[in-house]
Formats: structure tokens, C-alpha cells, sequence
């Protein structure tokens, strides 16, 4: 049986300032990753549906080890980054096979996906595989950098057409992009000649979110400047809210209750317990 440091290089875990960035950003986006043969049967199994799974099924019964799904998630970047922020075995709560017919559907209101989800220390994460180069006309994904963390009602931002810094998803065929549950988002209206497809899988962690990542470079410098970037739709007083949230979340997932950006936390911590004398 392979030793855990064979089986951690084999998924290919992330880093500490990527773990940094995915908490700052609210996303990872891995370009490429899944092969041009892969992609091809991917378009396939999509066009002819993905069967659905009870919510709560581990990983390894919701789809067959030869099944498109299972070697999708098994390929060493994907299962790296997956292991890295939801653990080893996680459960599937949905997936879902979204298609956007050629010059048809209206754009998504831009909305976050978890209405009462507001966990301060554990997250969902969900995976949006797109099997195809998708390019601007075709509507990909557009999502809000850093805006995760901020509590809204669903579709409490729909009225929102555009903020200043929102990506709107341009990639080669084979991407994987990794979505914190909060990430505000929308998928565009696909004004291209082409069919698009994306697979979307949400996932439940069923371990603690603690250190599941490769932390070696965890005292980099760079860890606390992935955390501490600003966004340029966020407001100056309340994007400073942004980075508290942060250092508390990364705090639950380092086991480290000292860390802190300029104090933002230690400040508001701060409750004497000796009386005045």
C-alpha cells in the first residue's frame, strides 16, 4: 500500500498561499487540467445527462470507479485540490448538468448559492468542470472575487448588472474551477454559435477543515498578502469587514488563534478579565 507522502504527491495537495487565495478570492481556478481525450468523452457523457445521486453519498458510491465522474475527480490536480479543501472522502449534495443552447437563455441574476449557509468556520465547495474552450460570446460563468464571505439572500444582488473586478470566465477546454458555496455568481447568456456545457458537483466536507493541505510554506510571507488584497467593488469601510472574516476563517482552518492582519480580530478578541482596581 503507497505511504501518505506517495498518496499526497499523487493528488497534488495545494499550497498554503493557494489555501491563502481560495479564502481571499473565494475561487480556484485550475486551467487546462483534464485531458483533450478526456474532454471529448466529457462532452458526450454530458450531452446524454449525468444520473442523479442521493444527497449525502460519499464520493466513491456516487459514481462508478470506471464511470467519466470518478476519473474526473481522480485526476491528480482536481483530487489534490479537492483533498485540500473539503478532505479525503466528502459527500456529493448535488451536481448538475447546466447547457446553454446556441444564441439562447437569458443571463442568471447574479446570486450566491447559500441562502442559510452562513458557517463561519466550514464551507461547501463547489466544482464546475467545462469541457470545452469557452469563449466570451459563449457566456461562461461570471463570478465576483471576494465576495464569499458577505451575507446575502440569494438573489438579493440580482439587481446588480456589473461590479467593478467581477470575472467573467474565458478558458481553454478542460478547465476546473472550484467555487467557496458563498461566491457570488451567474451564469451569462450564450450569444455563440455553440452549444456550452458545464458540470457542476457541490460538495459536503465530513472532516474538519483543519490543515488538509500541503503546509509547508505555511510561515510564507506570501500567505498574509494573498489575505490581506482588496477588491476594487469593495467599499473602503466595509472592505475592511471582508478581511476580518478572512483572518477568522483562516484562523479555523490553520488551528492558529493568533494569526491576524493589522489587528483586526486581536482588537475586537480583547476582553480583560481583571477588575479595576
Amino acid at each position: 500500500m503507497p505511504s501518505v507522502a506517495v498518496m499526497e504527491k499523487r493528488h497534488e495537495l495545494l499550497s498554503s498561499v493557494q489555501m491563502a487565495r481560495f479564502v481571499a478570492h473565494g475561487s480556484l481556478r485550475l486551467d487546462a487540467v483534464v485531458p483533450a481525450e478526456m474532454n471529448a468523452e466529457g462532452l458526450a457523457v454530458l450531452a446524454d445527462g449525468v444520473s442523479p445521486v442521493p444527497y449525502g453519498t460519499p464520493v466513491s458510491e456516487a459514481y462508478a470507479a470506471d464511470s467519466f465522474v470518478r476519473r474526473l475527480l481522480e485526476l491528480p490536480r482536481v483530487a489534490g485540490a479537492l483533498r485540500s479543501l473539503v478532505g479525503q472522502q466528502p459527500t456529493v449534495d448535488h451536481h448538475f448538468v447546466h447547457v446553454r443552447d446556441p444564441h439562447g437563455g437569458d443571463a442568471q441574476p447574479l446570486h450566491g448559492d447559500a441562502v442559510i449557509d452562513v458557517r463561519p468556520d466550514a464551507f461547501d465547495v463547489q466544482l464546475m468542470y467545462y469541457p470545452q474552450a469557452v469563449t466570451l460570446e459563449m457566456g461562461g460563468t461570471l463570478s465576483v472575487p471576494g465576495s464569499h464571505l458577505r451575507r446575502i439572500n440569494e438573489s438579493d444582488t440580482g439587481r446588480y448588472q456589473n461590479l467593478r473586478g467581477q470575472s467573467r470566465l474565458v478558458c481553454p477546454a478542460g478547465t476546473v474551477v472550484f467555487l467557496h458555496h458563498g461566491l457570488w455568481h451567474a451564469g451569462r447568456r450564450n450569444d455563440s454559435d455553440t452549444v456550452r456545457y458545464m458540470f457542476k458537483i457541490r460538495f459536503n466536507p465530513t472532516v474538519r477543515q483543519q490543515r488538509l493541505w500541503d503546509t509547508s510554506d505555511l510561515n510564507d510571507p506570501q500567505v498574509t498578502r494573498e489575505l490581506d488584497v482588496m477588491f476594487p467593488w469593495y467599499e473602503p469601510a466595509t472592505g475592511r469587514l471582508e478581511r476580518y472574516n478572512r483572518v477568522l476563517l483562516w484562523r479555523a482552518l490553520t488551528g492558529d488563534d493568533s494569526f491576524d492582519i493589522d489587528y483586526w480580530v486581536t482588537r475586537v478578541s480583547n476582553r480583560p478579565q481583571e477588575a479595576a482596581v
